[in-house]
This record gives C-alpha cells, sequence and structure tokens, in this order.
C-alpha cells in the first residue's frame, strides 16, 4: 500500500502544485468560484464548526442532488437511532450544495468537500475529526480513505452501488482499489450484485451488506398530489390530453423521441409532450431538432401561472430541478439515458407518480429498479422509437393496462422501503 498510494499521492501533489496557480490567478480575476475554494482546501470554518455540538459526529458526503436526495432519510433515520448524534454534510457540486441547503436549512452544516489530496483531505479531517466519515454510493477516495483510518475515523461506503458500466474501470487497477478499500469499515450496498462488484475488486466479504436502496424510501414521502395540480396549472394541462414524457434525455435520445412522437400524435392528437434533458445547456440543439421537423414548441422557462400559458403541443424543460414534479403529469413516461448506452436513469422516480414507465435497453447503472419493475409487471422495456411508440400507444388505447400497470408501480416502490433504516444502522455500528 505504502508504494501505490505513495504513486497516488505524487500524482495529485504534482497535479495540485501545477494546477493550484493558474486556477488561483483566475478565480481573482474572474470572481467565480473564490467563494469555495477555501473549504475545497480543507479549510472549514470554526463558526460552522460550533455548530456540531452532539455526539456522536456523522461527516456524510453526498457528491450532487442525486447522493443529496438520500442523505434526507438517512440523516432522519441516524437521529432516531442515536438521539444525540450531530451531522455535517459535504457536496461537490454547487447544485449539490444548494439542494443540502434547501433540505437541510440551518439545521444541519453544509460543507464542500476537500479535494482529494493529502494536504486538504488531512486539514478538513482534523478540523472536523468525525467519529464515522460516510460516502454514498459510488465515492471511492484513496486520500480521504487513507488519511481517516490513519486518525482513527471510522468509514463506510453507504448505500453503495458499482455500475456495470464502471467495474471494468476499477478491476483495471484492482491491486490499487484492493489496498484502498481496506481502509473501509463496511460496506452497505444496494443489490447482491453492487455487492459481488465491490467484492471483485478487492472488498473484504465480512463488510459487506446488502440493504437496498434508501432512494425508495425518499421517493413515496415525496409524491403529493400537490406537485401535480402546481405542474398542470404551470403547464396548462387539459386533464383529457394524454401527455407523453420523455426525462433525462441525453444527445441522439430527444430524436427518437420526436420519432415516437410524431407517430402517437397520429393516433391521438392532443398528446402533450414534454422533453426535460439531462443537461440543460443542450437546450438550443434540442430545439433546433424541433424547428428542422417543423414542429412547434415553448420553453419551461417562458411559462408560469399567471404569466405566459402554454399554447403549443410541446415543451422543452430548461429549469432546474423539476423533473420529479414532471413525471406526475405523465400519462407514459419514458426514461433517458437508455436508448442511448449510457446506462439509463432512475425509473423508480416515476413509477412512484403510478406512472407505465418506459426504458431503452442501456440500464446498467438501475439494473435493481429495472428488475423491481419488471418483477411485478410494471416496467416497459423498448428497444427503439417504433417500439416505443407501439407500446405506448397501446396503452393508450387500453386506459384500464394503464392504471394497472401504474397501480402496480407504485405499490413496488412502497414495499421496498425502509432502506434507510438498514443503512443508518450500519453507520451507528461503527461508533
Amino acid at each position: 500500500m505504502n508504494i501505490l498510494y505513495g504513486a497516488y499521492t505524487l500524482l495529485t501533489g504534482g497535479l495540485f502544485i501545477s494546477c493550484f496557480p493558474p486556477f488561483w490567478i483566475y478565480t481573482r480575476l474572474s470572481g467565480r468560484y473564490g467563494e469555495n475554494l477555501k473549504e475545497r482546501l480543507g479549510h472549514v470554518s470554526p463558526k460552522l464548526l460550533q455548530t456540531l455540538s452532539g455526539s456522536p459526529r456523522i461527516w456524510i458526503h453526498a457528491v450532487s442532488l442525486g447522493e443529496v436526495n438520500v442523505t434526507a432519510p438517512i440523516v432522519e433515520a441516524l437521529r432516531r437511532i442515536m438521539p444525540g448524534c450531530s451531522v455535517i454534510i459535504s457536496t461537490t457540486t454547487k447544485h449539490g450544495r444548494e439542494l443540502a441547503r434547501e433540505t437541510f436549512e440551518e439545521d444541519i452544516p453544509i460543507v464542500y468537500a476537500p479535494i482529494d489530496f493529502i494536504g486538504s483531505v488531512r486539514k478538513a479531517l482534523s478540523r472536523v475529526h468525525p467519529d464515522v466519515l460516510v460516502f454514498l454510493e459510488t465515492e471511492i477516495w484513496p486520500a480521504w480513505l487513507t488519511e481517516a483510518r490513519r486518525m482513527g475515523i471510522k468509514t463506510a461506503l453507504v448505500n453503495g452501488r458499482i455500475s456495470v458500466r464502471s467495474i471494468g474501470g476499477y478491476l483495471k487497477f484492482r491491486s490499487f482499489f484492493r489496498e484502498v478499500l481496506r481502509n473501509v469499515d463496511a460496506f452497505s450496498m444496494i443489490s447482491e450484485e453492487d455487492g459481488a462488484r465491490i467484492r471483485s475488486m478487492g472488498a473484504d466479504q465480512n463488510k459487506i451488506e446488502i440493504n437496498g436502496n434508501a432512494k425508495y424510501d425518499l421517493l413515496a414521502s415525496l409524491a403529493e398530489p400537490a406537485m401535480e395540480t402546481e405542474m398542470r396549472q404551470i403547464l396548462n394541462l387539459e386533464a383529457s390530453h394524454p401527455v407523453f414524457v420523455a426525462g433525462s434525455t441525453h444527445s441522439g435520445e430527444e430524436a427518437m423521441v420526436l420519432d415516437a412522437y410524431e407517430r402517437i400524435v397520429g393516433e391521438f392528437p392532443d398528446t402533450v409532450l414534454i422533453i426535460a434533458p439531462r443537461h440543460i445547456e443542450r437546450t438550443p440543439e434540442i430545439g433546433s431538432l424541433f424547428e428542422r421537423r417543423g414542429l412547434r414548441y415553448q420553453l419551461r422557462s417562458e411559462l408560469d401561472i399567471g404569466k405566459a400559458k402554454r399554447t403549443e403541443p410541446a415543451i422543452i424543460i430548461n429549469t432546474f430541478g423539476e423533473l420529479f414534479k414532471l413525471y406526475s403529469v405523465g400519462t407514459v413516461v419514458f426514461c433517458g439515458a437508455s436508448l442511448v448506452p449510457l446506462g439509463g436513469q432512475n425509473p423508480l422516480e416515476a413509477a412512484v407518480w403510478g406512472k407505465v414507465v418506459f426504458y431503452g435497453p442501456s440500464m446498467e447503472d438501475f439494473l435493481d429498479a429495472k428488475a423491481l419493475l419488471e418483477d411485478v409487471g410494471a416496467g416497459v422495456p423498448v428497444l427503439s422509437p417504433e417500439m416505443l411508440a407501439e407500446k405506448a400507444i397501446w396503452f393508450l388505447k387500453n386506459p384500464d393496462a394503464l392504471k394497472t400497470y401504474g397501480d402496480r408501480a407504485r405499490e413496488a416502490v412502497i414495499r421496498n422501503q425502509n432502506a434507510a433504516e438498514k443503512h443508518a444502522r450500519v453507520i451507528a455500528g461503527l461508533v
């Protein structure tokens, strides 16, 4: 481990020394990133640390939006199990930080995670000095884990998953990751497959537990009828009009979605299309795609209650944080990143609303969710835009089947709750 970790430390140290001076100059000249630079270098504010008065002290690292959403039910469970505990949460992205602040308000301190450079990590850990350091999902940071072990801090990978697409890359450096994973005290994984993959990377079998996906817990509590009412008003949707929602689409998929949509409106002319791209900066590209086909659309940013109303048959979502709400108004829902080889998106975000969920063949990142739906006959895999259109039309012609599939989907999500409690007990067991 000394040789491997030494090589990693030299590499990250060299990159830090060479990149930091020009980056610092950039922050001074542009005014960007300066507000979080100190935290990324490990300088956690003493004022912030004063709010960590309870014991044990638990640091949870949630990279971005998805991980922050998982954090909420786990924190809730931790507080039930250990009422006196204090929690600090770190994020990597700006949007993750904003969601964390919105979710936990002033109740829990939120910081930017230190970069995985030995100097930054040591400074942050020595200032916070948690009893347990928790990483969510696929976060495996060599410096964090190694330095935490040296400081006597327990570590856990919680709601852990290793995707089919990423395991090959990890196994190329198995010798390195085997040594890194020795620093982890507990692996609380989502599925048996995730457990097998982390074991193949070198994790100790005796430290691995299978405890399900905490995202299920959050979804059931978030799906409030008021959200659907709000979105129907904002988007001016008639109850009698079918709504085709395509969520988290990627480059190449929008064209396929439009292929399917054009066939669907041939049978159901009142169908409203809502496309929510995974990256909203691609909005102009998607708009051009509509225009080349002679299809009319509006942008979500143009619409709001009491302001401009939707008058066109299609909407491109160019705002953040509304996909979950959008699924509530869908009659049929397609989850993107699946008709292109990108691993898919979480179909349960739509399923919990009682929706029929369509997805393509590339669902490697959400095999557990896919299996959950298909086991109860609620997920609809499609191989092409033609199949997507064909199956959507069939369901629209058979509303009873549409409702039955949707009810099964919601019930499947609700039945598979309480994973957050299990993950929280793994964390508590390390104290």
